[in-house]
């Protein structure tokens, strides 16, 4: 009980300054600027995401998985309607010079999340690229940003394993534990959804930013954000479904609904990338530039402005 009450205390300071950095850094209007280009971005990501993960696992099963998830977190008129987008954006039966400026387009698109929080958590966490030789570091930019959609494809493919293995244990359970069996599965899905959301949200402060961080800082702030995530999974969903978007702004309402989710979901996100700045600075190694970036320092100056009297 004493190292409970302990803890507690360790971490209500964290969580205030957190908060605290979080306000001074804008991170609401960090988050209103990721969903805008998640508008733009979203579906050209979905595209590249299901043709790179269908190699492997076949493209109908990534898609109903994908689908799946997103009718958890959105609702079914949401989820159908990013599925029609996918469906006008699809590259198939165009000629050669149409496939190839799509593909080029989807890379760009798909890219533009990622170039964002990048961006984000760069200014959260006060560094910058350096300017010179921007173009390399646009390369490396870009490189990065598709590494995370091979990322999502790749967990998404281990989360649809040990899916599978799951049921397959349950089936097993069922015929010696039938009366706890669905406690059992329910804690198995929790656990793995846990475990995936901390390795995507380890990768994305690992290798996005242009810093040098501890792997224990990574993992101390990737578990935070992903128990803070899946805590405002439920409550987002409450609000999506109490609220009235939906049938305020009719047809548009199923996509504000997409957009409103992402908004909060990338607010969770910024808090996470705050409280692991907060927590390497108090426990952890200190987060350095890289070899290409540099500190940046915010200084308020009050400057008195001196006027001249009117001239007749």
């Amino acid at each position: 009980m004493h190292k409970i009450l302990k803890s507690l205390k360790n971490i209500l300071p964290l969580l205030q300054q957190t908060y605290t950095r979080f306000t001074d850094d804008r991170g609401l209007k960090l988050s209103a600027a990721l969903a805008y280009y998640t508008i733009f971005s979203i579906a050209p990501m979905l595209i590249v995401l299901i043709a790179v993960t269908g190699i492997f696992y076949g493209q109908e099963a990534i898609q109903g998985k994908v689908f799946s998830q997103l009718n958890h977190f959105i609702g079914n008129k949401s989820a159908a309607q990013v599925q029609d987008i996918l469906k006008q954006m699809q590259l198939s039966g165009k000629g050669t010079f149409a496939i190839i400026t799509g593909v080029i387009t989807l890379i760009i698109g798909a890219s533009g999340v990622f170039i964002e929080i990048q961006d984000s958590i760069n200014l959260i966490w006060r560094v910058k690229a350096k300017a010179k030789r921007g173009w390399v570091k646009l390369i490396i930019d870009r490189v990065l940003s598709l590494s995370m959609v091979a990322s999502l494809g790749f967990l998404l493919i281990v989360s649809l394993i040990i899916n599978g293995l799951v049921l397959a244990l349950s089936s097993i359970l069922t015929r010696f534990l039938p009366d706890i069996t669905l406690l059992i599965i329910v804690l198995l899905n929790q656990g793995i959804t846990l475990l995936v959301l901390v390795a995507l949200f380890s990768i994305i402060y690992k290798i996005l930013p242009d810093v040098d961080i501890a792997w224990k800082d990574v993992r101390a702030g990737a578990v935070f954000t992903s128990l803070l995530f899946m805590l405002g999974k439920y409550a987002i969903g409450l609000y999506i479904e109490s609220s009235s978007i939906a049938s305020v702004y009719g047809a548009a309402g199923s996509f504000l609904l997409v957009i409103v989710w992402v908004y909060y979901s990338a607010a969770i996100l910024y808090f996470g990338a705050e409280f692991t700045q907060v927590y390497a600075q108090s426990y952890g190694g200190k987060i350095k530039p890289s070899k290409h970036a540099v500190y940046v320092e915010q200084t308020i100056v009050e400057k008195e402005v001196a006027y001249l009297p009117k001239q007749n």
